[in-house]
């Protein structure tokens, strides 16, 4: 019955064991109909009050309360719902299992949907549709099986979620919902990246802005590893990081750059020095010296560790300052540490252990940093500093 669902054999279990219980407790019963599911639960169940319909004499009696919908009745259903459903009835269709809540019809509903779906756009945008309206737990079965199906890296797919996402007339909440499914889209279009970047970093966006810029940076991350298309998308994290008012949001901006691992050109170094010398948060200046070490241009990004090193009073800005300036330019930057560590005699314990692991022979990064004698010497790493 659910040799297309694939992965879903305990489904096929559960209904066949089910099915044979079902059969045995009831006996030989009359075939069911092709109705639609909850028209009618069970032949059993019809069998059951037909003798109390009428008394003595063939009065007809009031009939009996209709049976709750059980998980076996939920199960029994789902075979028949299976081979027959559409697209069309899937929305009425589906109610009665979602109801259910039992996990594993819901993910049978969602592979479901998605097979109904298809490579259809027009499908696609028929249940964008339905989900402008649904409840929230039908909300997220739709949104699911649109995230399973072969449209959803379709243009129109693409350009309905965004315009739903920036729709003023929507809940904060279901717009953050629609904004949220950018995030497995394979690449965003210039103009839909620049209404969202403007988006995020809207005072007004609340929770749905700090969504936005996380799926700006993991569509960013994909289409580089896929193409190695980066600089529009790193020009509006960028942008949301210098401009967001909102302190998660900035942070988020800069920190999507770390997990892309993207290399960084002149220009886009030249704006991390200046978020490294305007911006307020600690935390935020920490994660641009991370994210400076990309810098394709050495002798740029030294220059610029150096300069914030001397303008910084914070002590784990400048361990960040400090560490990150070894992983842009690896033993090329023990000259600029060593005027940190004369700068800061807090730091020289520091540069000794850098200088004895590179002239070791140790080279790569992540090697000199967990060849440390410890990786947090100032107490920078521990979340309650």
């Amino acid at each position: 019955m659910f040799a297309a669902l694939g992965g879903a054999a305990a489904l096929i279990l559960g209904v066949a064991l089910i099915s044979s219980g079902s059969a045995e407790a009831e006996g030989q019963g009359e075939p069911r109909e092709a109705a639609t599911p909850g028209a009618q639960l069970t032949d059993a169940a019809r069998k059951a009050g037909a003798s109390e319909h009428t008394g003595q004499g063939g009065v007809e009696q009031e009939p009996p309360k209709a049976p709750r919908f059980s998980n076996t009745t939920c199960w029994e259903e789902l075979e028949r719902f299976n081979d027959t459903v559409t697209l069309e009835t899937f929305r009425s269709w589906s109610a009665p299992l979602l109801g259910v809540k039992d996990p594993l019809v819901r993910e049978y509903l969602k592979e479901r949907l998605a097979e109904l779906i298809g490579n259809d756009e027009g499908r696609a945008s028929e249940v964008l549709g339905w989900a402008r309206e649904a409840s929230p737990a039908e909300f997220k079965l739709l949104m699911a099986g649109l995230r399973g199906s072969e449209a959803m890296g379709k243009p129109k797919v693409a350009a309905q979620l965004t315009s739903l996402g920036l729709d003023e007339r929507l809940d904060i909440g279901r717009r953050a919902g629609f904004l949220d499914e950018l995030k497995g889209l394979p690449r965003l279009e210039p103009a839909a990246l620049e209404k969202l970047a403007h988006f995020a970093k809207d005072p007004a966006s609340g929770e749905a802005g700090w969504v936005t810029t996380r799926a700006i940076g993991q569509v960013m991350k994909e289409d580089f590893q896929k193409t190695g298309n980066v600089k529009p998308y790193l020009d509006k994290l960028f942008t949301i990081a210098a401009e967001s008012p909102d302190e998660p949001v900035r942070y988020l901006a800069l920190e999507m750059e770390m997990h892309a691992d993207a290399p960084l050109d002149a220009q886009a170094t030249e704006r991390l020095a200046k978020i490294l010398s305007t911006e307020g948060s600690e935390n935020i200046r920490q994660v641009a010296a991370h994210d400076l070490s990309l810098a394709q241009d050495k002798a740029q990004a030294l220059e610029i560790y150096a300069k914030a090193f001397e303008a910084e009073q914070n002590l784990c800005v400048r361990w960040a300052l400090f560490r990150f300036a070894a992983r842009a330019a690896g033993k090329d930057a023990l000259p600029v540490m060593a005027n940190m560590a004369m700068t800061d005699s807090r730091f020289q314990g520091n540069y000794q252990d850098f200088e004895r692991l590179y002239a070791s022979g140790i080279v790569d990064f992540d090697r000199i940093w967990f060849s440390l004698p410890t990786q947090d010497p100032h107490g920078c790493l521990d979340p309650g500093h």
